[in-house]
């Protein structure tokens, strides 16, 4: 496992400088396992003056983050697209959310845009509890949505409202992929946890929802809920990682239902906004000692399955 660097060493306006070195060890790693390359589901990509004020949040160690978390990745978003391609990201999202209303619509437009300049990120788009939501939703789904991003603990609100009834509706019809901040980590909101996302599922059990962080804390329950609906999947952002481990490790005894979830199970990492270097959410995925056919699964070829993608972008 790559040595994590001392504290501080990586946070500042330049970040890590260039991606050279870091790169070469990201691509021995896909490369090893016969990968074209990586895919990763949760990645955040917004507009700047929103990305500054998620970023000051961090610095401040704000309650919902409750505890110091420096921005590896600090830098221009050309550089930081630069970076996941240097990576051999073949593919990306650009994860972005609201938490009032009025916002989304606006962030949606930003997103489309985003990704009709950045043809290797898979067109993301967000929504918020509110009358105009369905409509909004619709134009960006036929304006090539590919996968939404909703973040239950920022927004602070309920998935189950009924003003997001059809919009639901839509994206399980449509078979579109929703990544979901719904666990309690790092601290809980009113509406996390296993129930409340459970809801929307029983109302609209063909959703193919992306459960984030493996649904840290609540790793079991998640699991539970996976196992009872087949088109949910989990993603790995940040889990394992030393930074998530000393405070709420997964139960290694969970390991096997996690191998057998294997089909299911996507690569994320949350970059830029890690406190540690890309690769070590690599290393810590190696680390759990699942096989290579699992680590091929979890890093390309799942993900490259649920999205559709080429063989070779």
């Amino acid at each position: 496992m790559s040595a994590l660097p001392g504290p501080g060493t990586l946070q500042g306006q330049g970040g890590p400088g260039r991606p050279g070195a870091e790169a070469a060890e990201v691509r021995a790693f896909w490369q090893g396992l016969g990968l074209p390359g990586l895919i990763d589901v949760h990645t955040h990509f917004m507009p700047q003056n929103v990305l500054d004020k998620v970023w000051a949040y961090f610095d401040a160690a704000g309650p919902l983050v409750d505890r110091p978390w420096p921005i590896t990745y600090r830098q221009a978003e050309d550089e930081r697209v630069d970076w996941l391609r240097e990576f051999g990201v073949r593919a990306f999202t650009a994860m972005l959310y609201p938490h009032k209303p009025g916002m989304a619509a606006w962030l949606n437009a930003w997103a489309a845009d985003f990704a009709a300049r950045t043809p290797d990120c898979l067109h993301t788009a967000t929504f918020f509890p509110e009358p105009q939501a369905p409509d909004y939703v619709a134009r960006a789904l036929a304006d090539g949505a590919r996968v939404f991003k909703a973040h239950l603990q920022v927004g602070g609100y309920d998935p189950a409202d009924r003003l997001l009834d059809e919009v639901w509706g839509l994206l399980a019809d449509t078979g579109t992929p929703v990544v979901t901040h719904c666990g309690s980590g790092p601290v809980p909101g009113k509406h996390t946890g296993p129930g409340p996302i459970g809801e929307v599922l029983a109302r609209h059990p063909r959703l193919t929802l992306v459960v984030a962080h493996l649904g840290l804390p609540e790793y079991t329950d998640f699991l539970d809920l996976a196992e009872r609906h087949p088109r949910v999947h989990l993603d790995t952002t940040m889990a394992f990682t030393d930074f998530v481990e000393r405070d709420t490790p997964f139960p290694s005894a969970e390991l096997p239902r996690l191998g057998r979830l294997q089909g299911r199970i996507l690569l994320g990492s949350d970059f830029p906004n890690i406190p540690y270097r890309y690769i070590h959410q690599l290393d810590a995925l190696a680390g759990l000692g699942l096989g290579e056919e699992w680590l091929r699964a979890v890093c390309h070829d799942n993900a490259a399955r649920l999205f559709a993608l080429p063989a070779d972008n």
